[in-house]
Order: structure tokens, then sequence, then C-alpha cells
């Protein structure tokens, strides 16, 4: 897939077994539980053939077989979607970074990255700005909230645009809100098959100065638990998304 289209192609991370939000993904991957009235992956599949994203890979593992059934080829949505199966190939997830360098070769050098099981109603995958990251020299440009009670302690902080990661005992105000743009040799060294985090490739890019950051503007949730999805639902409705 080529880097030089209107935007880039994007991968949505959807492997997990999404343990904690049992027993309704003991029949159903936690992606393709509803949220206003959509399985929330199809936000991500709408924002990004809005934004002109036209290539879009799935990772799969846990009940894989369920996404081609919901979302086929993607032409539905104005998209070609390609999967990733983690489960048939390898046995089981990858976990996040061990994912990416298994979908590479269904890549380009630059791409979207979004977990398929956080709602950001507002965002939108802006092609000028994944273009202006594809022309420049960063390992990743991350989106970041304020950290969430869930996560209190937080991953980074952000000075300007860079990505900063403050030595022990020090504010850690930001949480890594699991939407980025990412450049392939973030995960160099990693092969495909091998189970392998994100955070270290991360962390290392940040102690680098390669790492470049922004606030997430409007609404986000991480949906975990059944309570989360009761949550997100009583809060949403389809109006409210309509990228920014």
């Amino acid at each position: 897939m080529p880097d030089t289209a209107a935007n880039l192609p994007a991968l949505i991370l959807a492997a997990g077994r999404g343990a904690r939000m049992r027993p309704l993904t003991d029949a159903c991957p936690k992606p393709l539980l509803p949220v206003a009235g959509r399985p929330m992956i199809e936000w991500h599949l709408l924002a990004l053939a809005a934004a002109g994203v036209r290539e879009v890979v799935i990772n799969t593992a846990w009940l894989e077989d369920q996404f081609p059934v919901a979302l086929g080829d993607g032409r539905r949505f104005g998209l070609a979607i390609h999967y990733s199966h983690e489960g048939r190939d390898h046995g089981g997830a990858l976990e996040t970074a061990g994912g990416i360098a298994k979908a590479l070769p269904q890549l380009g050098r630059s791409f979207w990255l979004v977990s398929g099981d956080i709602v950001a109603p507002g965002f939108g995958f802006d092609a000028a700005t994944a273009q202006h990251f594809a022309a420049g020299d960063d390992d990743a440009h991350l989106w970041l909230v304020p950290n969430p009670d869930f996560h209190a302690a937080g991953d980074f902080a952000l000075q300007g645009d860079r990505v900063q990661r403050p030595p022990a005992r020090q504010p850690r105000p930001l949480t890594y809100a699991n939407i980025a743009l990412v450049r392939s040799r973030l995960v160099d060294g990693i092969a495909a098959g091998q189970h392998a985090p994100l955070g270290p490739c991360l962390f290392a890019s940040a102690d680098a100065g390669r790492l470049a950051g922004t606030l997430l503007p409007g609404a986000w949730h991480n949906v975990g638990t059944p309570a989360q999805l009761d949550a997100v639902n009583a809060a949403l409705t389809a109006a409210d998304f309509h990228p920014r």
C-alpha cells in the first residue's frame, strides 16, 4: 500500500481477549460489541472512510472468524479491509507491537494505528496531519488524554509537540489514547509472530526524542468492562459521531 495516497492506510487492533468484559466477550469479540447502535469498531471504519482512508488492516485472534462475517471486505464502508489473523497463524494474540510487526507486509512505511475498543466520537483521521507525519522523521505521533481514573499514574508528559517520559516519581500527567500515526521502524527488531508489547518501543522513541504528540480533542472512552460499556451507551448516540 503506497504512502502517497490522499490518506495513509490504517491498522485497527482487535485481537485481544477482552477478559475484563466477560461474560459479554465469551461469545463476541470486544470490538464487535455495540456502541450507539453499531459494533464499536464500525465507528472507526466510518471515520477512516470519511477522512479518505481506503485501505484498512484489522488484526484478529479471539473469536476472529466473526470479524469477516460482521465487516466483510469493507466495500459497504467505502474501504478495502484486510485481515491479519494472529489466532489462525500463531495460536493467539501477539500483543500490540507483535501485532503491528505481523501486519507490516499489508501496510506502508507510515500508517494510522487505533485500538478497536476505544471510542473517540469526534476524532477525524486528518489526511493533512497524516501526510505531514509521513514526510517527517518521527517514529510515531501519539494522541494523549489526561490520565483517566483507571490509569492515574499516566504514561507521558508533553512539552510542545514532544512526548517525554519523565523519570520515576515525577508526574506523568498524560495517557496514550490508543490513537497514533506510526512509522514501521517503531517495531524494528520485532519479528512476525513474536509476542511483544508496544510500551517499550514508545518509551525508547520518547527517550530518543523521536516521539511527537497532541492532546486529543473531544470525548474519549476506553471501553474495558461491562459497566464502562453501559456508561458509554448511556452517554452517546449515533448523532455524536461526527469527526472534526
